[in-house]
């Protein structure tokens, strides 16, 4: 990816902007790689991550701020994509029979079984996304990532 190029500029673009604007670009491009590959099933990336987060529970619910603290994107409306993913009928909600002010989320079957299309669509778009990349690349980009 030429960053020069893409934002089509013949200035030579220091460093650290340089490195910074680049990742942005990569953020950018896999987002519109994961927000096309999820559109067939009518699911945001939010809403991927929310059934994610709930699949991950193994049949335990979760509250609100349960998914909120593990989401990717801190931004998002958690109250709302959980609404949008009850009117789908992936999640259900119920409230908490020991403590009627809590509420548990937990994923339904129609839900597993979606999220699992969407897992398979979701490993080739990232074998896709990662195939100029070996393993050792892999965990050595990881590791400078880390640093951030």
């Amino acid at each position: 990816m030429n960053v020069e190029k893409i934002i089509k500029t013949k200035k030579e673009i220091p460093l650290r902007p340089r490195t910074l604007i680049h990742m942005q670009l990569i953020v950018n491009s896999v987002s519109e790689k994961i927000t096309a590959v999820l559109k067939p099933f009518d699911v945001s990336t939010q809403q991927f991550n929310v059934l994610r987060i709930l699949r991950g529970q193994n049949g335990k619910p979760a509250n609100l701020s349960t998914i909120s603290e593990r989401m990717v994107s801190k931004m998002s409306n958690t109250t709302r994509l959980v609404d949008k993913l009850l009117a789908k009928e992936y999640v259900e909600r119920k409230i908490c029979p020991e403590n009627r002010r809590k509420v548990e989320i937990s994923i339904t079957t129609k839900g597993i079984e979606a999220l699992e299309h969407m897992d398979a669509a979701m490993l080739q778009a990232e074998n896709e996304l990662t195939a100029n990349l070996t393993d050792q690349e892999l965990i050595k980009l990881n590791q400078i990532l880390d640093k951030f």
